[in-house]
């Protein structure tokens, strides 16, 4: 077990070191990355699965829930899914100067907003899709996330007039494969793996963890993950903070 430091200059220094010292590497991220963007996280003491709406939001975003109560769906979706007006932070425009530099040869992220392609990020996994990217159910016309919030109740295609579907992946529904073996590749192959704002309690994304077989594991993590007990260090401190340098 390595260290736990949580002070977030020295968690940025010792974060550059390790970078500055691998090959490659990979950053396998959650939904604390975009918390520093305004974007609420699910589980802690602010997120959504601690606000109060019609049915749980565990149920809205589910697979059944969708095609049942689609309107409710919607209106969950635009309110609370889409954000447009976020920004990328400090971690995201960090990790797009390393690809660029080419120390950093993949992004696998459990956020659907887009923020690491917004910040300059090209070799993007995005294991839950993306609402940036909503598709008709019949001919497959992709409709973007300004347009859905141009619309109201339950869109439908200006093509055919079928129901249109976020490509996001909701409970019950199964993870792309082809992006799944995209994100194990990058991860096999990295000599560090950088895990940050992510529980690693969602399976089957957390999981991926286990494809790692380099020289150096970092969580950058506010709060304890199952893994910290396996990584070299564990940053307890704000991700994007831990990312200034």
């Amino acid at each position: 077990m390595g260290r736990t430091i949580s002070d977030s200059i020295q968690a940025a220094k010792e974060l550059k070191q390790i970078v500055d010292d691998a090959g490659s590497v990979v950053f396998f991220g959650g939904a604390g990355v975009s918390t520093a963007s305004g974007i609420p996280d699910f589980r802690s003491p602010g997120g959504l699965y601690h606000q109060k709406f019609a049915y749980p939001p565990e149920e809205m975003l589910g697979h059944d829930f969708f095609y049942r109560h689609t309107e409710e769906f919607y209106e969950f979706y635009r309110t609370r899914m889409i954000a447009l007006d976020a920004k990328p932070n400090q971690a995201h425009l960090k990790l797009a100067e390393l690809e660029r530099e080419g120390k950093l040869t993949g992004v696998v992220t459990q956020n659907i907003d887009g923020l690491h392609q917004m910040a300059g990020s090209e070799k993007v996994f995005e294991l839950h899709g993306s609402v940036h990217r909503n598709i008709c159910t019949r001919c497959g016309r992709t409709y973007s996330a300004e347009w859905i919030l141009g619309t109201s109740g339950v869109p439908h295609c200006e093509d055919c007039g079928a129901l249109i579907k976020p490509d996001v992946v909701l409970y019950g529904e199964s993870l792309d494969e082809e992006c799944i073996m995209g994100a194990i590749n990058a991860i096999a192959r990295a000599d560090v793996l950088i895990v940050g704002g992510t529980s690693l309690v969602v399976y089957p994304a957390a999981g991926l963890v286990r494809y790692f077989q380099g020289s150096k594991l970092v969580i950058v993590n506010l709060e304890p993950t199952p893994q910290d007990a396996y990584a070299d260090l564990v940053c307890a401190c704000d991700i994007a903070a831990a990312f200034d340098f």
